[in-house]
């Protein structure tokens, strides 16, 4: 099979019609293509991988389906084993240890670029252009902000690129800059 992808955003817009969901696959593709270029590897595999990684869960949300649903329809359209294991590897109850630098990425900007789109939407100007890693920083020290996120996997996404936490968000930042207005993030800058 050929991957593309046009074809991975129909695949992900035939499954996710929230704005919200496919504005965090666009995000985490950002993000995931950034370290691609860093890590001198194939950037428009890593971002369809990065595209895909959350495209069945509008439909089935719950621990037991997401992303195993997911995994079974890559696999009947023939999407090489590789892209099925570094997705089903984001998911740590999945149990599929992250074993590849792809699948360590992934983990890592996953819900990075979640956060980031947060603490960039709290601020005055709404967008992502002023953010600084600081800030971002800040906000993680603050338990009530994004509550439903994981610090320690934040920490341990950077843990497993071998950065700085702080590094590992400003990358994050950086990347997703480069889609400032896919994402919604330009604010009033």
């Amino acid at each position: 099979m050929d991957l593309t992808r046009d074809a991975a955003w129909t695949l992900l817009t035939d499954y996710t019609k929230s704005d919200s969901l496919r504005k965090h696959a666009l995000a985490v593709e950002a993000a995931v293509r950034g370290y691609a270029r860093h890590f001198d590897e194939n950037e428009d595999d890593w971002g369809i991988v990065a595209l895909l990684h959350d495209f069945d869960y509008e439909r089935w949300p719950s621990l037991e389906e997401h992303p195993f649903r997911g995994a079974e329809i890559l696999r009947g359209l023939g999407y090489p084993e590789w892209v099925v294991r570094a997705i089903l590897s984001h998911a740590d109850y999945s149990g599929v240890t992250r074993d590849s630098r792809l699948e360590q990425t992934l983990f890592a900007c996953d819900e990075m670029s979640g956060f980031v789109t947060a603490a960039t939407l709290v601020r005055p100007s709404k967008s992502l252009l002023d953010l600084e890693a600081a800030s971002v920083v800040k906000r993680m020290k603050d338990k009530a902000f994004a509550r439903a996120v994981s610090r320690d996997d934040l920490r341990a996404g950077a843990d497993l690129l071998g950065l700085p936490l702080e590094q590992h968000i400003g990358n994050v930042i950086r990347f997703m800059r480069e889609q400032v207005d896919a994402l919604g993030l330009r604010g009033t800058l």
